[in-house]
């Protein structure tokens, strides 16, 4: 294959801001994807509804936007399209829109790929390999923007990365979603309040083997279909394939158990059945890098700026108990949020490559946060940016200019500070 001025490895909310900001940049762009649709979460993990992205001002209660830019772009090209109601979305109509906004960028596209190899000189990756039905197909890049999610591309090239929590490596539990049909909507609507404390009377009975305590039942643009976030694996290990398979299982126990109690237990789901589930389990956390910034919980908390800001976020810092039953959480007031450095997009030292996503450089805790679709599709659009910035000039990703990134990134309609 041609090289190229910029390889996206991951073709998520993450990896299509990236590729589409690069190619906008002037890069020319090859957009990598596992699968035969752009998206990540919420195509492949069922990942549903964008979680909040706005704070509220406390003395006009005006509500600002924290994610703009590209993804604001995706969420109106949506609502246009009538494919969400509030923040819950048809993720076939999100497959359409992003694939659209690549072509029209100019990027280009190759399904259907799994990431294999990097190949490394120095601080500098010369190249990937991936695998797919033409076989083993290496691509050479000037730069590479690793944004699977998993931080594969730097772990394999040798770069410093971090597992879960510190101590015992456990991450955050993982989910397997899936959706029921055949719901009577409005006989459930003055129920729906109450399925978490009718799941808790339930668990006191001692026949759940969900750990889940406070399961999460979403409706979806179909009345009669709902979506559920409401299984939980605990202590497995999302990078590890025969642990990852050990929690395939379990999520498939947990999603029919928790059927039956909706059926048996919530007026309007009697007649409920499964109609799909997510073709792959969700993830929440796996490995971080160690980047040029780690950005912590005191930092978020803080409501820090960086000199070097290139997104903004206030989701809670929300870690489900990567042991058992419960979630943690701790809610920004009203008005406030925290920016997040474009230094923590660098593994530490690496002069051609950026990570996006959740796995870029945080602990623990403040993974917690940036992990959610919004921002991360904001964390893409800055490390294309970037790239598309480093491209022009032939800069290391660590060199390049902080002020004409920002000012690109304010051009493009991004909320960075």
């Amino acid at each position: 294959m041609k090289k190229y001025d910029v390889v996206v490895i991951g073709g998520g909310l993450t990896g299509t801001a990236a590729a589409v900001a690069a190619a906008r940049g002037g890069s020319s762009v090859l957009l990598i994807e596992r699968i035969n649709a752009l998206g990540g979460a919420p195509c492949t993990m069922g990942v549903n509804p964008f979680m909040n992205y706005y704070t509220t001002m406390p003395d006009t209660k005006e509500r600002k936007r924290l994610s703009c830019g590209i993804f604001e772009e995706i969420e109106n090209e949506m609502r246009d399209m009538n494919a969400m109601v509030y923040n819950s979305f048809n993720a076939e109509y999100l497959k359409l829109i992003l694939m659209r906004m690549c072509i029209n960028s100019g990027v280009e596209l190759l399904f259907n790929s799994y990431f294999v190899s990097a190949e490394r000189d120095g601080n500098t990756i010369k190249s990937v390999t991936v695998v797919n039905k033409s076989g083993l197909m290496t691509i050479n890049a000037d730069y590479f923007i690793d944004c699977t999610g998993d931080a594969d591309v730097a772990y394999n090239a040798g770069f410093p990365t971090r597992h879960g929590r510190p101590g015992d490596n456990l991450c955050q539990p993982m989910t397997l979603c899936f959706w029921i049909g055949d719901v009577d909507y409005e006989k459930e609507k003055p129920y729906h309040h109450q399925i978490v404390d009718l799941w808790l009377d339930e668990k006191k009975k001692g026949k759940i083997r969900n750990p889940m305590d406070g399961i999460m039942v979403f409706p979806t643009t179909y009345p009669s279909i709902y979506t559920l976030n409401a299984t939980r694996m605990v202590k497995y290990d999302p990078v590890d394939a025969i642990s990852l398979t050990k929690a395939d299982i379990e999520g498939r126990e947990q999603m029919f158990e928790l059927l039956d109690f909706l059926k048996r237990r919530v007026p309007g789901f009697e007649n409920a059945s499964v109609l799909n589930s997510a073709i792959q389990t969700g993830v929440r956390e796996s490995r971080m890098i160690d980047g040029e910034h780690i950005l912590t919980s005191e930092e978020l908390v803080a409501c820090t700026k960086f000199d070097d800001a290139i997104a903004c976020g206030n989701y809670d810092i929300d870690i489900h108990n990567p042991e058992g039953s419960g979630t943690s959480h701790y809610f920004f007031p009203e008005g406030q949020y925290y920016t997040i450095p474009y230094r923590s997009l660098i593994p530490k030292d690496a002069d051609n490559l950026l990570v996006a996503g959740r796995c870029i450089s945080t602990t623990h805790e403040a993974q917690a946060s940036i992990r959610i679709m919004a921002i991360v599709c904001t964390l893409g659009e800055a490390a294309g940016t970037a790239a598309a910035v480093a491209n022009r000039t032939k800069a290391s990703v660590r060199k390049i200019d902080i002020g004409t990134l920002r000012s690109e990134l304010k051009k493009a309609g991004a909320c960075i500070d």
